[in-house]
């Protein structure tokens, strides 16, 4: 098992998805190589950065631009279903692509929670709980179709599907639990961030310590850092006088998106988190491997 050297939650979370090779064969779409990042603290570091500026640059653009969220909504979707078409035809893992799928589909995310909440009226605790059945849903269901939820398996056009159906429903429940307790709550956005942060430390502990399972952490991890980057998005952008730092949705979210495009253009360059996985032959189905400790559990 791999993790970052620095103590952090995201540098520890860097090596929970380490897996002994899958034995079950794909039956549906195109073979491929593995289509996302190998998780290292790069993929934690630019996960915050994107939920984040998923956050303010949605703001920002019903803002500037005044369209309404539902017309908004309509405009990032498409942009998000055209992105996602580039992400699905390729073979493999483009961090460009990825990564700007990642930066829409966390827009799209909350502006379908801030649409069901403001034009709709729908509270954030119904919300909250629509979205962790929905996600549960898609789960049960990937794991009932290819026997397996792991992320350094994904070579065919269904396994992505569901990856990224998953990865969709993650950030619409992580701004629905964020904004509940930070605003209906009362608790305030710093104190936000100690809290989805302190949630991410203890899943690292569990995982470490108490052998918490894999895939399990990992998730957890994934749809905390939704809140997490969102409560720091809103407590850089809001008015000091609601408890923010007051530098507005425009200043953070170019700050944010200039450190993604700056990783993004690292890592293309030093392809340090290319995933090692790749598909196995159609007409071949690799003998099971033993596997003696959690840090070979299939993710």
């Amino acid at each position: 098992m791999r993790s970052g050297d620095a103590q952090v939650p995201a540098a520890s979370l860097a090596g929970m998805t380490t897996t002994a090779p899958t034995t079950t064969a794909p039956s549906l779409g195109r073979q491929m190589l593995n289509k996302v990042p190998e998780v290292t603290i790069f993929f934690w570091i630019i996960k915050i950065l994107c939920t984040t500026v998923g956050e303010t640059f949605a703001d920002n653009l019903d803002q500037q631009l005044n369209l309404g969220l539902t017309n908004l909504t309509y405009i990032m979707g498409t942009a998000l279903i055209l992105v996602l078409a580039f992400q699905f035809r390729a073979r493999r893992y483009i961090p460009g692509v990825y990564w700007l799928a990642v930066v829409l589909i966390s827009v799209v995310g909350t502006l379908i929670t801030d649409n069901l909440t403001d034009n709709y009226g729908v509270p954030l605790q119904t919300t909250t709980i629509i979205f962790s059945i929905a996600l549960a849903a898609v789960f049960a269901v990937w794991f009932a179709v290819e026997k397996t939820l792991s992320i350094h398996t994904i070579f065919t056009t269904r396994r992505e599907a569901f990856y990224w159906l998953a990865i969709l429903f993650t950030f619409a429940l992580g701004t629905a639990a964020g904004d509940l307790t930070a605003e209906k709550l009362n608790v305030g956005y710093l104190n936000s961030v100690f809290i989805f942060g302190g949630l991410i430390a203890a899943i690292t502990v569990a995982h470490y310590r108490f052998r918490l399972n894999a895939v399990l952490a990992f998730w957890l991890a994934y749809i905390l850092t939704r809140p997490l980057g969102a409560s720091i998005g809103d407590y850089m952008s809001q008015a000091k006088a609601d408890g923010g730092l007051g530098l507005g949705t425009t200043a953070t979210s170019l700050i944010f998106l200039s450190s993604i495009l700056g990783m993004v253009i690292f890592l293309t360059i030093t392809k340090k988190d290319q995933p090692a996985a790749s598909a196995p032959p159609t007409d071949h189905v690799p003998p099971p491997v033993p596997v003696p400790a959690l840090e070979h559990a299939e993710v």
